[in-house]
C-alpha cells in the first residue's frame, strides 16, 4: 500500500534536465519517520546520476542526498525522535544491519544498502531523493540537527562534509605533525580544508598554509615528497601521476569523489614511494553525528548559496563551470514544488 503524495522535481532521461513531478511515498513502516523536507544540499554526483554517468539510472529520478527536514509522522515503534524534531538524511537509507559493516559502524560499506535516491526499497518501491516534498527513512538513518546549526548549513554535511571527515578521522590523534593536501577545492573539497583563481579563497577564507596550481610545472617539483596524504575530491577525469609525486613514503591518496570515467595510472609510481591509493565512501550513521556536533561546537561555516527549485537546472549548469563557492543549498519548502 502507497502512503502519500509528494512533489518533486526529477530527471527523465539522460539529458539531466530536472521538472515537476509527482509521486506517492512507500506506506510508512513501525520503525519509519515521516518528515517534511525544508532544505537538501545539491551534489556532483547528482548530476552524474541524473545523466547516468555512474551506475544505471532508473528514471524518473528524484535525486538529492543531503536532506534536512522536520519529522510529521513516527511509526509506532520509533523512540528517537518526537513530531517536530529537525532531522537530516544522508547518502544511504537502509542496510542489513547484520553483516560486519554494520556491525562495526561502517554500514555504507554494506554489500545490502540502499542509497538515498536510484535504489529499490525493500517492499520494491523505487527510493527518491530529497528534491521532493517529503521522505520516509528507517529511524536507523535519521541524524538530529543540532540546535546551534543553521538548517541550511546543516545540509552540506550529510554528504560532502562527511566524506571529507569520514577519511581523515584515521589521522586524529597522530604523535607526529602531518601534512596534508586537498585535490578540488569545490563542493567536497573546501569543507577538507585546482587553479589560480582559488588560491586567495584558499589562503585566506578556507585557512590553507599552502597553494599550489597543478599546471605549474615549478610549484609542483618544489612540493615533491612533501605530503602526507591527498584527499583527492575531484569528480571528474584528472591524472594521478601528478598529484602521486606530492607524496612522501608511505604516503596515500584518498579518493573519495564518483569520476565517470576509469582514473590511470603507472605502477611505478606507487611502488618507488611505497604509495597507496585507497577509497572512502561518504561516512557513517556515527561519524555523520559526529561532524554535526562538531561543526555546531566549533561555530563553523560551510561556503553556500542557497537557491529554489525552479533554479535546479541553471544551478547544474553553474556548477559544471565551477560557478559557486562552493556549495548550493536547495530551498525546499520555500519552493514551489507543482
Amino acid at each position: 500500500m502507497e502512503g502519500r503524495k509528494a512533489f518533486g522535481w526529477a530527471a527523465r532521461d539522460t539529458s539531466g534536465i530536472l521538472s515537476p513531478y509527482s509521486f506517492n511515498l512507500r506506506k510508512t513502516g513501525s520503525e519509519d519517520v515521516v518528515l517534511k523536507v525544508l532544505y537538501c544540499g545539491v551534489d556532483h554526483t547528482d548530476l552524474h546520476q541524473m545523466r547516468n554517468e555512474i551506475h544505471n539510472t532508473n528514471y524518473p529520478l528524484v535525486p538529492g542526498h543531503e536532506v534536512v527536514g522536520e519529522v510529521v509522522e513516527l511509526g509506532s515503534e520509533v523512540k528517537k525522535f518526537r513530531v517536530g524534531d529537525l532531522v537530516g538524511v544522508g547518502g544511504i537509507v537502509g542496510s542489513c544491519g547484520e553483516c560486519l559493516s554494520c556491525q562495526s559502524n561502517m554500514e555504507q560499506y554494506c554489500h545490502n544498502k540502499i542509497v538515498t535516491y536510484n535504489d529499490t526499497n525493500k517492499d520494491g518501491s523505487p527510493t527518491r531523493g530529497g528534491f521532493s516534498s517529503a521522505m520516509v527513512v528507517h529511524q536507523r538513518f535519521v541524524v538530529r540537527i543540532p540546535e546551534k546549526l543553521a538548517l541550511d548549513q546543516a545540509a552540506p554535511l550529510l554528504c560532502a562534509g562527511v566524506t571529507a571527515y569520514s577519511p581523515l578521522k584515521q589521522f586524529m590523534g597522530s604523535n607526529k605533525v602531518l601534512k596534508a593536501g586537498i585535490l578540488g577545492l569545490g563542493g567536497v573539497g573546501h569543507l577538507g580544508v585546482s587553479s589560480d583563481k582559488k588560491r586567495e579563497e584558499a589562503l585566506e577564507i578556507l585557512g590553507a598554509d599552502a597553494f599550489l596550481v597543478s599546471s605549474n610545472a615549478a610549484e609542483m617539483e618544489g612540493a615533491a615528497n612533501s605530503v602526507d596524504y591527498i584527499l583527492d575530491t575531484v569528480p571528474a577525469l584528472h591524472p594521478l601521476r601528478l598529484y602521486l609525486s606530492l607524496l612522501k613514503v608511505d604516503g596515500k591518496l584518498i579518493i573519495v569523489a564518483a569520476v565517470p570515467k576509469p582514473l590511470q595510472l603507472d605502477a611505478v609510481d606507487i611502488i618507488l614511494g611505497k604509495r597507496t591509493i585507497t577509497g572512502s565512501l561518504i561516512g557513517s550513521m556515527e561519524e555523520t553525528r559526529e561532524i554535526l556536533e562538531f561543526w555546531a561546537d566549533k561555530g563553523l561555516k560551510s561556503f553556500i548559496e542557497t537557491v529554489k527549485m525552479d533554479y535546479l537546472n541553471e544551478a547544474f549548469e553553474r556548477m559544471e563551470r565551477n560557478d559557486v563557492r562552493f556549495r548550493f543549498v536547495l530551498d525546499v519548502a520555500g519552493s514551489d514544488l507543482e
